[in-house]
């Protein structure tokens, strides 16, 4: 082996230990970077409306990261607690009372109360399926999350056309949180196995990270060949 041909033996294994230490160790930064964001974004929040005497940081050496964001979920779950019961619901139909009396603010109340019952009911399967459709034109095929069934005035001027349409919501790469509504006939829409984590994914690294995919008759082939494979076998 010369010099030459050594000298680049060592620099493609160095470049392969470097890429190798990227992909583990960019990752692992990232997902700190974002976690810690969140918490000293709740905190920024939080704390500036605690009273003196229990917010940690007035009297100790050092803030404390992350009390602001407990103290957000303890309340929160708190205001569930209380509004489990007929007092609390009370309190709170009184409140969304004068909140729907309200100009401008009935809307957007309403509107985001909705989009959270929505989302976070258990029964609900909004945003749960990924599919494709075709756009923006004929042949080209782009990624989408099925909302739910076209409802209330929308889905009765679409059956008076006897047409049966399905509410996707078709995100952007790599920003999935903005993106556009869009109608779609329920035959137009090509429904997809993996999980809306997997299409978050694939979505997110821009068709670079591509979840393992088994097809279903394949996988069935596969458990039932080896023991049509011994009934074969067995036969006289």
């Amino acid at each position: 082996m010369t010099d030459k041909s050594a000298r680049g033996f060592f620099a493609t294994r160095l470049r392969n230990y470097f890429l190798t230490g990227l992909i583990i160790c960019a990752p692992l930064a990232i997902t700190a970077w974002i976690t810690w964001s969140f918490i000293l974004w709740a905190d920024s929040w939080v704390k500036p409306y605690l009273p003196f005497d229990y917010n940690p940081d007035n009297f100790l050496p050092y803030p404390v990261p992350g009390f602001g964001l407990l103290t957000a979920l303890m309340l929160i779950t708190l205001v569930g607690f209380f509004t489990a019961n007929l007092i609390g619901k009370s309190i709170v139909g009184f409140g969304e009372s004068l909140l729907v009396r309200t100009p401008l603010v009935r809307s957007i109340y309403k509107g985001l109360k909705q989009i959270f019952q929505t989302v976070l009911q258990d029964q609900s399967n909004s945003f749960k399926k990924a599919g494709l459709i075709e756009y923006p034109s004929p042949g080209l095929w782009s990624l989408v999350f099925i909302a739910t069934d076209a409802k209330g005035e929308i889905a009765v001027k679409f059956t008076a056309r006897g047409l049966d349409m399905v509410a996707v919501f078709l995100p952007p790469t790599p920003v999935p949180t903005a993106g556009f509504l869009i109608f779609v006939p329920r035959e137009k829409i090509v429904p997809l196995d993996m999980s809306s984590e997997d299409a978050a994914k694939l979505l997110l690294s821009g068709g670079l990270v591509t979840p393992d995919y088994l097809p279903k008759t394949i996988a069935v082939t596969q458990e039932t060949t080896p023991a049509k494979r011994g009934k074969s076998l067995s036969r006289p």
